[in-house]
């Protein structure tokens, strides 16, 4: 958190929860919106949806961000869905909505209402949701690694070329922070790292809109062990990961995606005994199929977790890629016996 900034009301909340309880995330978004089988004219909003006042010549089928402006009303409904499945912190659908990542499909300029409407549409879910059982949630926008890697070269013949560099990064996460803060996120996450050079730059770019806003929002870094090795894709232990980002002053570290529960628990255990700060794990539904699906059910997801819970290693769970609503409300369920991870104090 930004030391000269008065904290956000969120942040005293969330501390407060944080404090008795192991907190909830949601689960995947791609999982959900793949079950609404939505064609080029769907994603377009073309027929039953809200047609897009961006244009683009581009194919726009799997632009899964897209969905907020031509498909709000499903996109809540998810939303939703995770809410009352028992998730106390819900993201927006906004993993690609930088101006890198859209420049795939056409729409670099309509990453600012990407983020403001992607905010506000959990917001309206949340919202009602709390109107029903009465229990605060919290929207968290985020941030998603881009398409791109300022440490690696794309060449394999010229190891010192990089698609993108750190000033690229740092305007194209500026403008989505931007424009989730202004849609009402109350927390920032920037997820899935595989390059920490992208995440510095991500994490730059928070800090100043939250100094533009005049307020500190809890910040979320989150991590991706991508195989065996125990590291991610730019070569750094959990440990290195760590002490690569806790300048942030981070409300939470963590792990998500690549790996299942159990592939995930040492590399997730290393970083709970290094981190002083809270401790967020989202995990897949195990490792994808032949068919690129995922075959673990919410109990052996929810028992894997609860595992992690039982030992003391974790303050936020959830899940990533292949969960549902009902992995979370077993994964809730499976946690809820177990106090939160104890946050060391280190000198």
């Amino acid at each position: 958190m930004p030391a000269r900034l008065p904290p956000s009301p969120a942040f005293a909340a969330l501390n407060r929860l944080a404090a008795q309880r192991i907190l909830i995330l949601d689960g995947a978004m791609g999982t959900q919106i793949q079950q609404l089988a939505l064609d080029e004219d769907g994603y377009r909003g073309h027929g039953g949806g809200h047609a897009c006042r961006h244009h683009s010549d581009h194919p726009q089928k799997g632009n899964n961000d897209l969905l907020i402006l031509t498909q709000p009303e499903a996109v809540e409904e998810i939303h939703y869905r995770y809410a009352r499945a028992g998730a106390d912190i819900v993201e927006t659908n906004t993993f690609s909505a930088t101006t890198i990542a859209q420049a795939d499909y056409g729409l670099e300029a309509a990453v600012h209402d990407l983020n403001l409407e992607g905010a506000r549409i959990v917001r309206r879910a949340l919202d009602r949701a709390a109107a029903e059982d009465g229990r605060p949630r919290f929207v968290a926008g985020a941030l998603g690694p881009t398409n791109r890697t300022a440490s690696i070269s794309p060449d394999v013949n010229n190891p010192g070329y990089r698609a993108v560099s750190f000033e690229d990064l740092r305007r194209a996460y500026l403008q989505q922070a931007q424009g989730l803060i202004a849609g009402g996120a109350d927390i920032l996450l920037i997820e899935t790292i595989f390059d920490t050079l992208n995440a510095k730059a991500a994490i730059f770019a928070c800090l100043q809109a939250m100094e533009a806003h005049g307020m500190a929002l809890p910040l979320m870094i989150s991590g991706t062990i991508t195989d065996a090795s125990g590291r991610t894709l730019s070569g750094q232990t959990p440990t290195a990961f760590w002490h690569s980002v806790r300048h942030a002053r981070p409300w939470s570290v963590g792990l998500n995606c690549a790996l299942g529960a159990a592939a995930m628990r040492p590399h997730l255990a290393e970083l709970s005994g290094v981190a002083d700060t809270l401790i967020c794990a989202y995990p897949n539904a195990g490792l994808p199929n032949a068919f690129g699906q995922y075959d673990e059910g919410p109990l052996d997801t929810a028992a894997q977790i609860a595992d992690f819970a039982r030992e003391g290693l974790v303050n936020v769970v959830g899940g990533c890629c292949g969960t549902t609503p009902d992995h979370v409300r077993a994964i809730a369920e499976a946690v809820a016996p177990f106090s939160p991870r104890k946050v060391p104090e280190y000198a």
